[in-house]
Formats: C-alpha cells, structure tokens, sequence
C-alpha cells in the first residue's frame, strides 16, 4: 500500500497542474451532478436522498458553514502527519469510507471496485450489512487492506451471531452497530420513486450467503431472489431493541464494538458502559430522522459528555478537507466519508473511487498547512470558532 506522507498535497496538486488532463471532477458536487446525470431516478435518489423534507442533510451541511477555522501563520509546519489509528486500525489520512448499502445500485461491481480502490490508497473501508456482495468476497478483494464490519441488529438473533462470526473469520477488524436503522426512515424520494432495492433482491448478499438466513427459507434465494429479499426486509424491523441487549452482542465477539447512530451524550456513555469501545456520531446522512441536529453539533456534546480519552468519530455532511479538520478539532478521532465516494463510483467506478480519495487527502493536508498544523491528531477547538 503506498504511503501518502505530506507533503502530499502540494505534490498532488502539482501533478494536476502539470500533467496529463483527464475528465474525472475535482468537486465533490460535481462528482453528484455527474452520477444524477447517469444513473436512473430510483437508484439516484436512494443515494442522493434524506428523511422528510431533507433538513437534516440541511443541517448538516449548514454545521460546516457554521463552524469557522481559526489560523495560525508561519508555524514551520514544512511537514505534516495525516496519519491515524483507530483502536488499532491506522489509515495514512485522517478518515475511513463509510458504511453503504446497495453499493450496486451505483454500479454492478459497485462492492468489489470500493474495495480495490480502499486497498490501493490504504483506506480503511467499514463494509455495509447491506452490500450486493458477501463479505469474505470482499475481504480477498481487499487482501490484508484494514476493513470493519458494519452490523444491522435483525430481528433474529441467530443470523446476527452468523454475520458477527464470519467478520471475525474474514479478518475485519471491529464490528460497527448502527443504531439509528431499526426501521427504515420516511424518506420521500423513495416512496415517490416506488424503490426499495432490498426487495428487488439488491443489497442482500450478507444475507443470502449466510447459512443461517439461508435455512429460514423455503426456496433458495438463487431460485426466489425476490423471496429473499421480502425475507430479509421482514427481518429487518427491530424496534424492540434495548440498551441492555447490548450485553449480549459484547459476549458474542472478540472484536473491538463501536456503536454509529449516536447523537445525545448521556447516549453515548451507555454505548461505553455497555462495554462498547467507542461511538460514531452521525444522523445517517440525514436518511433517518428529519429535523435531527447536526452531527458536526452533537459531537461536541458526545466529545464533552465522554472525554478526551474516548474513542470518537463522526460521519454525516463530511464533503470537503476543511470538513475534516474542523470535526477533528471538535473531537472527532477521526471521521467517515460516504456519498461522494459513492457518486464517483456511479461515474468512474474504482478509478473515481481512488481519485475521490486522493483530492480528499490532497485537500487536507493544503488546508492543515495553511491553517497552521502539523499534525491532525494535535487539532483541538482552538483552531475552530462559530461564526455569530
């Protein structure tokens, strides 16, 4: 895997000016307008889309404009360190690519060339309980590239234990719960659109590789697709879920457990309590709960509420490299970045994906030069203020 040791971006930007051009975007709006332009409504809107009216999407973004940098001049900062690790995993920048589901519906091989593009620029990738794809067929994808698993709670606790298990065996390196998805928010787009790609049998690889969700049905999902997929929807729903079944979850791996979906501080204390080992602040992109707080909002309140010590990241709204440093200098360990890399695989598959990486890295580093820094593990809320 290559390091992207600073000064990176400086050198990155070079390359741009000076050598070949190509037509890939620089702009991560772009990058959406492009994949609008070739994909179809329905399998746009699920990946462009939000809750109600779409204000916490709003809000998210609007938290970024909000909260303004402060820099520092001649700091002597000629080299920088982007690098982090998180209990364990290191990335050479200071993000992860977030968890999505129906990456196919981006583009056929939409998993596997995520996957390719994570392992060549040495980005860990949390792979989604909804891929099209199964999971160990990632992870040879991936070879020794760092991942996490992302985990749906279903409604049958022995699938769960499955998919938990298989993580483990196929060398993902945490377990990611998500919170906020027991039920699938009212996201207007889709409703409109009459698209739910899990019925279609679209997003269900986990699933129908799973030798546990395999034995509940009457006909194997090659033959019924479609079956599977109401299957898997109606497994889906688990509201009943409670704080204290998290116990339960904690004896069942040996793998680090971060909760995502956290957005209240006495929340996350739970989360740590529950013996979890950290939390990720995020309001799911804004597909869950319209009107919610910003996720770059609540992470102050769960930085506050847990410490310095805790292990935080944070998703939701992450667009640009100034993006990154303001939620590090708010107590993000680090944070996850989600649709733009899923717009770029929508137009350029995993050529997109790694050159949407490479500018988001490119950009980081010029913006913690500029600002003043050397090293993003060293931001903290002096380097932040919120504009009046």
């Amino acid at each position: 895997m290559p390091e992207m040791s600073p000064p990176f971006g400086p050198a990155a930007q070079g390359e741009i000016y000076v050598g070949s051009a190509d037509d890939l975007a620089l702009d991560p709006d772009e990058w959406e307008s492009r994949a609008k332009a070739v994909l179809e409504p329905g399998p746009f809107d699920y990946i462009a889309g939000g809750a109600g009216g779409e204000s916490t999407m709003q809000a998210n973004r609007d938290a970024f404009t909000r909260w303004r940098l402060r820099p520092a001049m001649l700091a002597g900062n000629q080299q920088r360190d982007l690098h982090v690790s998180v209990l364990g995993t290191s990335s050479p920048a200071p993000y992860f690519l977030a968890p999505v589901g129906v990456l196919s519906a981006a583009r056929p091989d939409g998993d596997l060339s995520v996957a390719r593009a994570a392992a060549v620029a040495g980005v860990p990738w949390v792979v989604s309980t909804a891929a099209s794809t199964p999971m160990e067929t990632i992870a040879d994808a991936m070879g020794a590239a760092p991942r996490w698993y992302q985990l749906y709670w279903v409604n049958d606790r022995e699938v769960v234990t499955s998919l938990v298990q298989r993580a483990e065996a196929a060398g993902y390196a945490a377990i990611v719960l998500t919170l906020d998805t027991l039920q699938l928010g009212w996201r207007v787009r889709d409703l409109r659109n009459r698209y739910l790609p899990f019925i279609l049998g679209e997003g269900i690889g986990q699933f129908t590789s799973d030798p546990v969700f395999r034995s509940r049905l009457s006909v194997p999902p090659e033959e019924d697709p479609r079956g599977a997929g109401a299957a898997m929807v109606a497994m889906f729903s688990n509201l009943g879920l409670r704080w204290d079944d998290l116990s339960w979850l904690r004896e069942r791996t040996r793998l680090p457990l971060l909760a995502k979906g956290v957005l209240r501080g006495d929340d996350a204390r739970r989360v740590l309590d529950a013996g979890f080992q950290g939390v990720i602040v995020s309001n799911h992109g804004g597909r869950q709960v319209d009107g919610a707080i910003a996720a770059l909002d609540a992470l102050v309140e769960v930085r506050d509420a847990l410490g310095a010590d805790a292990v935080v990241l944070m998703d939701s709204g992450i667009r640009r490299g100034a993006d990154v440093i303001k939620a590090l200098a708010l107590g993000a360990n680090a944070v996850l970045l989600g649709r733009p890399y899923v717009y770029a695989l929508a137009v350029a598959g995993q050529a997109g994906v790694e050159r949407v990486v490479r500018n988001l890295t490119a950009e980081i580093d010029l913006t913690l030069a500029l600002a003043g820094g050397r090293d993003v593990k060293a931001l903290d809320r002096s380097w932040v203020t919120q504009r009046a």
